[in-house]
């Protein structure tokens, strides 16, 4: 330090002005200098990242997987896409009930129970602690495959029920709003259109159909048809019969508002006797539950004092 005391003399200040400028200037010398190799890091991992998604989709075995079950899921869309039978119309209206409105749902569907049947199967045949060869080992492995096969049906079934207690609890909210619409002077259209919007947080399925019926009706379709279709994807009865109530309500020009008012007051009178219907049955369902889990309690309480006592001879 005695040079640089030497050289600017007695004025400290310039030194450390000298001296705060340099570090400054290493300092963002060194920022930049990092920056810079960030950046070239980035590009390079992008360059390697795009290479992997190129070399993944052409000749990796995932890209390859990938493709191989896209073609599965296109051919087997388009061979169940042109059967016209009974069984398989059956089967896509379930789909459209359980909300799988998608046309490669058949497939799924199809692909689903065959790969659990066989893999269930094949599980049951490597690791069940059975021996193999044994009429135990044939039945086990026979009702593994026969699970697999039924389990899409099953999870199929149980989610259309799932959905169907949804449109029944709100298909009283959708008549109560559709007759304050029909009372403020909107036509039927503009009605589902904004009970649509209402619903949507309360009943999320419900309203999606009620979307597609707006959808149909924009399409071109009529409303009669339009709530037709809107009760085959519900499945219920009340959609069915609302669907029949504004059909002949138009074709005989009576009042939808009064029509609408009278089925709204039906379908809480309904919703109401379902409520107290459970109620009811609460009691009968109640029974079971107290006697396999409060009676014997009861029982061990009140009779086992008296049987200490016969055991240790006080009686």
């Amino acid at each position: 330090m005695d040079p640089l005391f030497t050289m600017f003399g007695d004025d400290a200040s310039v030194m450390v002005t000298l001296l705060v400028f340099l570090a400054s200037a290493t300092l963002a010398f060194s920022i930049m200098a990092v920056l810079r190799v960030r950046g070239s890091v980035k590009r390079r991992a992008a360059g390697i990242s795009a290479s992997g998604a190129s070399a993944e989709g052409s000749g990796s075995l995932r890209g390859s997987s990938k493709k191989v079950a896209k073609r599965l899921i296109d051919y087997t869309t388009r061979h169940y896409s042109s059967d016209d039978s009974k069984d398989m119309k059956v089967l896509r209206q379930r789909l459209i009930r359980a909300g799988i409105f998608e046309s490669s749902g058949v497939a799924f569907f199809f692909i689903a129970r065959t790969g659990l049947a066989v893999g269930l199967a094949t599980a049951v045949f490597f690791f069940a602690p059975i021996e193999q060869g044994s009429a135990a080992f044939w039945m086990v492995l026979g009702v593994a495959g026969i699970v697999g096969y039924v389990a899409p049906s099953v999870y199929l079934d149980r989610r259309i029920a799932a959905r169907r207690e949804e449109h029944r609890a709100g298909f009283p909210d959708l008549m109560d709003l559709l007759v304050v619409c029909a009372d403020a002077g909107l036509s039927m259209e503009a009605s589902l259109d904004r009970v649509g919007h209402e619903l949507g947080d309360s009943y999320p399925s419900l309203t999606a159909n009620i979307h597609m019926a707006n959808l149909e009706i924009r399409a071109g379709r009529t409303l009669s048809e339009a709530l037709d279709h809107l009760g085959d994807r519900l499945g219920l009865e009340e959609a069915r019969s609302f669907a029949t109530l504004i059909q002949q309500s138009d074709e005989l020009g009576s009042s939808i508002t009064e029509a609408l008012r009278v089925y709204s007051d039906d379908m809480r009178h309904k919703r109401l006797s379902r409520a107290e219907e459970k109620a009811y049955s609460l009691p009968a369902k109640l029974t079971v539950p107290m006697m396999v889990c409060i009676f014997p309690v009861l029982f061990v309480v009140i009779l086992l004092p008296v049987a200490v006592r016969l055991y240790i001879g006080n009686y």
